[in-house]
């Protein structure tokens, strides 16, 4: 039984035993006969394993991982993947250790059923954390054999066809993960008929109403179309004979789930669906493609800007086709995709179309195989330095079909996510090019970074020594690799911004009690992070500057006993400039500048921030008096800080103009206003401010009130003025 028909013969919520005896006769078909006695014996081994679990359809539990097996049978997978997949649970579910499994069927299969198995094991904050570690780990086990994903693969697609026995909460949460996660994964890795039928029964969970509808509807046009159908079949067929070209042409009806995402997208009804049908015309070579091409054009017109030409410009996965759209009889649009058998060979089965089996082993090749080990490596990148949240996010960004072919100045091409911009590109090019970008040209001409880029551009990327990235870049950026690299550029610099920082705030603690942090020992140091359970003291000044550790506190342990307990001597202030970079923040509720009385709050992770001290929301932070620092301002140079001031004004035209004149006179940038209330005769107006210190803004504040349509000008803090 080949793979197509044997998704044909599961219907969503359907259920077929899928006994070992079936499996083996498949395997025989393309297995030497010690290769089969392998999986036999893994077979009872798992079986054994497994005696008295039972399914919560209430069948053994061995039936399932037999039908995993079953399912990469289908795709001629190798002995040790199909023993993997029988195996695939005993380390998850039973009491077996990797060590047993790798005694006794070898390491490759003891690093396989691993790959797959979840981390029950690690106690994890939520759910959503743990699902997120557990993908992390199968796609970075990937990286290093990507059979891992193979049996992952089979074994959603097994737990869908029978998800129907799950509560409805569970259906629908296992349902929307498979069509965010796993069929975005086939399709990246070309797996054609897996992602087709993992949509299917995913949308079948998820929407089992909409489903039912649409599959309704669908048979109904069916009919209609039958004879529709058949005449243009015999139009293809007699023009390929003619021209003396040898090939297949097939009718297939759209799959349920791409017309309802198609229905969505265009926000159009079942009924305004003309073109739920498409042709196929496979041939024998690359050049016949093209002539055959040449031939449809010829019979129905072709649709401006619908033909993609896939085969000069391969699909990420390693897809290659001719696509084109046509106008059919009375108008109806006809989709027709060309391809040579060896392209709908790899269009089917994707990187599984490259395996070739020896006898105990196994070696693949092809391009398509080199894109995905490719894009698994990018993987590694990705992870680094983040949460298995982000990580997931992240991946979820990637999965979706890349749109935008962009080339290089040397001609090469890139294939980049719809919307990715030029500091993608860079990206794309090498991490360290997109930490040294500074500039763009998109066809010779300068253009901003956040350019999005379109089909066919060539993009030119200008780096200079030195440069790093910007943080804005993370709001404009799509694919995952960019946004991973700016994540860990980022985390790194606030990372050492933390230490300095930290360094800064334990010797300010230090010197209550007339101490040098420099005449500390460093045996002692190291002690007090040794007991903290720390990497080094580097670590413990992170902490501190992060907020995860109180400065007063290690202080007291970095001191003898003695010393500690004496009074200490008053506090020496956290000098504030204004340049500490990002550990240090300025409270958007009172909008602090120098000169004014402040305090500072250290929030954990956050690092500090500054308030002034009449700010209204001091009240609630009052509760932590140990989470309070001494600060106060030195000098800032030409730094300039955020402000704001409210002004009520009476309404006539053109006021507004005329208070930001007044405002521009006094040498000061606007950078946002916003009305904040009208009644019948005035307005409130909100204007956030550049200034260098309270003596600007005392400026401001006079030049504003000396205008004849202001009432009433004031500082606001808090939501209040002051």
């Amino acid at each position: 039984m080949n793979y197509a028909s044997s998704i044909l013969g599961f219907l969503p919520g359907g259920r077929r035993a899928t006994g070992i005896s079936q499996l083996l006769e498949k395997l025989e078909a393309y297995l030497p006969p010690v290769q089969v006695e392998r999986v036999r014996e893994a077979y009872e081994f798992g079986a054994e394993k497994h005696r008295g679990q039972k399914r919560v359809s209430g069948e053994p539990y061995i039936t399932h991982p037999v039908a995993v097996a079953d399912i990469l049978a289908d795709l001629r997978l190798d002995a040790d993947t199909i023993c993997a997949a029988i195996l695939h649970d005993v380390i998850e579910d039973t009491p077996t250790a990797k060590a047993e499994i790798a005694g006794l069927f070898g390491q490759v299969v003891a690093e396989l059923v691993d790959g797959v198995s979840k981390l029950d094991q690690i106690q994890f904050k939520n759910r959503q954390e743990a699902q997120a570690e557990s993908f992390r780990k199968m796609l970075l086990a990937m990286v290093r054999d990507i059979r891992v994903i193979m049996v992952k693969l089979a074994d959603r697609m097994h737990n869908m066809r029978t998800v129907g026995v799950m509560p409805p909460v569970k259906r629908r949460r296992i349902a929307r993960e498979t069509l965010e996660i796993y069929a975005p994964i086939a399709e990246r890795l070309g797996l054609y008929n897996v992602k087709l039928e993992l949509e299917d029964l995913g949308f079948h969970a998820l929407y089992p109403h909409r489903y039912k509808v649409l599959e309704r509807e669908l048979k109904r046009a069916r009919g209609n179309q039958k004879e529709f159908i058949g005449k243009i079949l015999e139009s293809f067929r007699s023009s390929l004979k003619k021209a003396a070209i040898n090939g297949q042409v097939e009718g297939r009806e759209k799959h349920l789930y791409s017309i309802y995402k198609k229905m969505q997208k265009k926000g159009i009804s079942i009924s305004e669906m003309v073109d739920v049908y498409g042709f196929r015309i496979i041939v024998d070579t690359q050049d016949t493609c093209y002539r055959a091409l040449g031939l449809v054009h010829g019979l129905y017109k072709p649709m401006p800007g619908r033909f993609k030409d896939y085969i000069a410009i391969p699909r990420i996965n390693g897809y290659q086709s001719l696509h084109t759209t046509l106008f059919g009889p009375t108008g109806i649009p006809i989709e027709v995709q060309i391809r040579t058998e060896e392209m709908h060979r790899i269009a089917e089965s994707g990187i599984a179309a490259h395996w070739k089996y020896k006898t105990g082993e196994i070696s693949s090749g092809g391009e398509e195989h080199d894109r995905a080990r490719k894009w698994l490596a990018n993987l590694v990148q990705i992870q680094e330095g983040g949460s298995s949240e982000e990580f997931l996010e992240s991946v979820k960004v990637d999965l979706f079909p890349d749109k935008v072919y962009v080339f290089t100045p040397k001609g090469e091409i890139l294939r980049l996510a719809s919307g990715a911009t030029a500091v993608d590109f860079a990206y794309a090019i090498h991490t360290g090019v997109g930490n040294r970008c500074v500039a763009a040209k998109v066809d010779r001409r300068l253009v901003p970074l956040r350019t999005p880029l379109r089909n066919g551009q060539t993009v030119e990327i200008i780096t200079a020594k030195g440069a790093t990235p910007n943080p804005a870049w993370s709001n404009f950026v799509v694919t995952a690799k960019a946004r991973a690299a700016i994540r860990q550029y980022l985390k790194n610099l606030k990372r050492g911004e933390a230490a300095e920082l930290g360094k800064r705030l334990l010797g300010q603690a230090l010197d209550e009690f007339s101490v040098s942090l420099k005449k500390i020992p460093a045996e002692r140091i190291n002690a007090v992070v040794a007991e903290l359970k720390l990497a080094d003291a580097q670590d413990l000044y992170e902490k501190i500057g992060l907020g995860e550790r109180l400065a007063p506190l290690v202080a007291r342990s970095l001191l003898p006993a003695q010393a500690a307990a004496e009074e200490a001597a008053a506090p020496e202030p956290l000098m504030i400039a204004g340049t500490e970079g990002l550990l240090v923040t300025y409270a958007r509720c009172c909008f602090p500048i120098p000169n004014d009385p402040i305090m500072a709050y250290l929030s954990p992770g956050r690092g500090v921030t500054i308030h002034r001290q009449n700010c209204g929301n001091l009240e609630e932070y009052r509760k932590h008096p140990e989470k309070w620092i001494s600060v106060a301002w030195q000098n800032s140079g030409d730094r300039l800080f955020a402000s704001e001031i409210k002004v009520q004004v009476t309404n006539k035209m053109g006021v507004l103009a005329a208070v930001a004149s007044s405002i521009a006179s006094t040498l000061t940038n606007i950078d946002h206003v916003s009305l904040l209330e009208r009644d019948g005769d005035s307005s409130a107006l909100r204007f956030e401010l550049q200034v260098r210190d309270r003596r600007q803004l005392a400026r401001i504040l006079r030049t504003v009130r000396r205008m004849p349509d202001v009432l009433r000008v004031s500082r606001t803090i808090a939501g209040k003025s002051g």
